[in-house]
């Protein structure tokens, strides 16, 4: 996945000078402390090449992939952000887009990687490294979704479930408020107390038939009244 680095490496020193003399000193020793394994000074030496000439491509190019190296991909595409726009080189441009997914990918930005690749095989159709990592990066991308869906599905499931316990809950308590009224013992009347509340219901009921009683007669006189007439 990673094979940009050194191949472009030496494209760099074929054709540092043709971008100016300044900086192309530093970009050698830190190509050769870079090889050796010695990362920390191959940094100082990118480093200074960007002093000596901040506009170098290649310098920020290494130094993107040295950061790539280190693990901090984040770094890695601020220092490479842009460089496509710097230069027509269509090598550079390919491998640099396909170093950019490769930092994407470090990140699990997958879309991001997609991209990228995408714009490497646009400019060199052919490079079956690209093509091969795209295919990981889109399997990544997949399965991402697929486990974000699961997570959703999981979590809805879960919802449910709490709103069905809920629901049981209620209705226990309900229920268990039922037994309860149902178990507390109901108000004795006393014998005197029955009589008087009998008493006082046929009462009502005497008052109310005496009231039709006399509404009636009412109306019969008012008949009569009429009659007389």
């Amino acid at each position: 996945m990673h094979r940009i680095f050194f191949t472009i490496i030496f494209f760099v020193l074929a054709v540092a000078s043709v971008y100016g003399q300044a900086d192309r000193k530093y970009i050698r020793s830190g190509n050769r402390a870079y090889q050796k394994g010695e990362i920390e000074n191959a940094e100082i030496d990118y480093r200074r090449a960007l002093e000596k000439d901040s506009g170098s491509l290649y310098a920020k190019y290494n130094l993107g992939n040295l950061m790539h190296k280190k693990g901090n991909n984040e770094e890695a595409l601020k220092m490479v952000a842009g460089l496509s726009d710097s230069t027509d080189n269509l090598l550079y441009n390919s491998g640099l887009f396909h170093n950019m997914g490769n930092y994407a990918l470090g990140m699990k930005n997958y879309k991001e990687a997609i991209e990228f690749y995408k714009s490497s095989l646009r400019i060199n159709p052919s490079d079956m490294e690209t093509k091969s990592n795209l295919a990981y990066a889109q399997k990544m991308l997949k399965d991402e979704q697929e486990k974000q869906d699961q997570k959703q599905d999981q979590e809805k499931e879960n919802e449910d479930q709490d709103d069905e316990k809920d629901d049981n809950k209620k209705q226990d308590q309900n229920k268990d408020q039922q037994d309860e009224n149902k178990d507390q013992p109901q108000p004795k009347i006393s014998p005197q107390t029955a009589q008087q509340m009998l008493q006082a219901i046929q009462n009502k009921e005497k008052e109310t038939q005496e009231k039709v009683k006399k509404e009636k007669a009412k109306i019969l006189q008012e008949k009569q009244k009429e009659k007389n007439w």
